[in-house]
């Protein structure tokens, strides 16, 4: 008979393994010594060992679900209640039992975590559904329309919920994409109709602008233009593939217009600028006749100054102003000449101003006599009375004297 601490072998070949429940019978060896059956079935101890460390690794590493590690486990136990093996099957058991309460706990955790997530994807799509809903009535298209299809790309990400919550939710979530997308499409049929009413509008512009385009009424064209302009801007913009030739061609017609009216206008300033030397030499000889002595002379001199300067013709509008005042001064010393030679000559406002200066040189006259008759007396205040009346007096006077000295008188 041979024996170890876990199991023995009696003289029958029979063979026993020790348990907590006393000796169970592992099985019949006649193959050969106590001692190979003992090791045989000890080997047959060492390979459920690592059966169940083996699982024991499986269940706290991976995601074995429950289900196949209870089966394993039942598995494995059935194994070691059928002892068929020599070691210490009691601590085999205790093994499976605590892989059993591990299992049963990572189950709970699983179902835990599985409703954490469930929880965190109900809410992560009731955030999309919001958004969604928000986004629905925005007028930022692209951005919003954008906006949206990255939230669809997010919906597919997350997990399922129960049919009915996540139904519900999907069906609030495409609504709104629905609604956004309905309203797009309204949008920009309302676009399209507006620009092809530009369109139409800038059509009639064009055709305006290039009739325009080989007018020589400068003004009223250029005004016209600037009228045409305005009304390109209000009318909006037409569709992208009409807008730029649309464009071109209005541009265009305005180009041909403006180009023509500037080769003009280059050519009339060009003889205007002469005809500012020609008028600014004319008034510096007409200012060669001032001071006026001989009026006569003076006023033939500037009669055919006057006479080449009409024919001339324009000068530059800024110019005008100047070098036509330099002629006017010459006229108004013209005319004031005339005014003094004809007040000088005129025989009815001589002898008016003949009388005026005789009764102001009496008045004079007696006011000094009256002046020193009073002094005479002695009647000071009377005196300084009389004269304050003759100094202006005699301002009249002498202003009448200067008056008729101009008569030659």
């Amino acid at each position: 008979m041979s024996s170890d601490p876990w199991g023995r072998v009696d003289e029958t070949g029979t063979v026993y393994v020790r348990t907590a429940d006393g000796e169970q019978v592992v099985g019949s060896w006649q193959a050969g010594s106590p001692e190979e059956a003992l090791a045989y079935f000890e080997r047959k101890y060492e390979g459920l060992v690592v059966e169940i460390g083996l699982l024991e690794k499986r269940v706290k590493t991976t995601d074995l679900s429950s289900k196949d590690a209870q089966t394993a486990i039942g598995h494995l136990r059935e194994q070691v209640d059928a002892h068929h093996a020599v070691g210490d099957l009691d601590a085999l058991r205790a093994r499976l039992d605590k892989l059993v309460e591990l299992v049963e706990a990572r189950r709970e955790e699983r179902k835990a975590q599985r409703a954490k997530q469930s929880d965190e994807a109900r809410h992560a799509k009731e955030a999309l559904v919001v958004e969604a809903e928000e986004l629905a009535q925005s007028d930022q298209w692209r951005a919003a329309g954008e906006r949206l299809r990255a939230l669809v790309d997010t919906w597919k990400g997350l997990p399922r919920l129960d049919r009915k919550s996540d139904d519900e939710l999907w069906h609030r979530f495409s609504h709104a994409r629905s609604a956004f997308s309905k309203r797009r499409k309204q949008h920009f049929a309302q676009l399209d109709a507006q620009r092809e009413e530009a369109r139409q509008a800038k059509e009639r512009l064009v055709a305006e602008a290039e009739s325009l385009s080989g007018s020589t009424d400068w003004g009223p064209t250029a005004a016209r233009y600037r009228d045409l302009m305005a009304e390109w801007k209000a009318a909006g913009r037409a569709q992208r593939e009409h807008e730029d030739d649309l464009w071109n061609r209005f541009r265009g017609a305005q180009d041909v217009f403006f180009a023509a009216r500037s080769s003009v206008f280059a050519e009339r300033d060009a003889e205007q600028a002469e005809n500012l030397k020609l008028k600014e030499e004319l008034a510096e000889e007409a200012e060669k006749l001032l001071p006026i002595t001989e009026l006569k002379a003076a006023r033939a001199a500037f009669r055919g100054i006057n006479e080449r300067w009409e024919a001339i013709g324009h000068v530059p509008r800024d110019a005008r102003p100047k070098v036509e005042g330099r002629m006017h001064a010459v006229e108004r010393a013209l005319q004031e000449a005339e005014e003094a030679e004809w007040r000088r000559t005129n025989p009815e406002a001589r002898a008016r101003a003949a009388g005026l200066t005789g009764q102001l040189q009496a008045a004079v006259d007696k006011l000094k006599g009256q002046i020193e008759q009073a002094r005479a007396q002695g009647n000071t205040a009377k005196a300084e009375k009389l004269e304050r009346e003759l100094e202006g007096r005699q301002a009249l006077l002498d202003q009448a004297l200067k008056g008729l000295h101009e008569f030659g008188g």
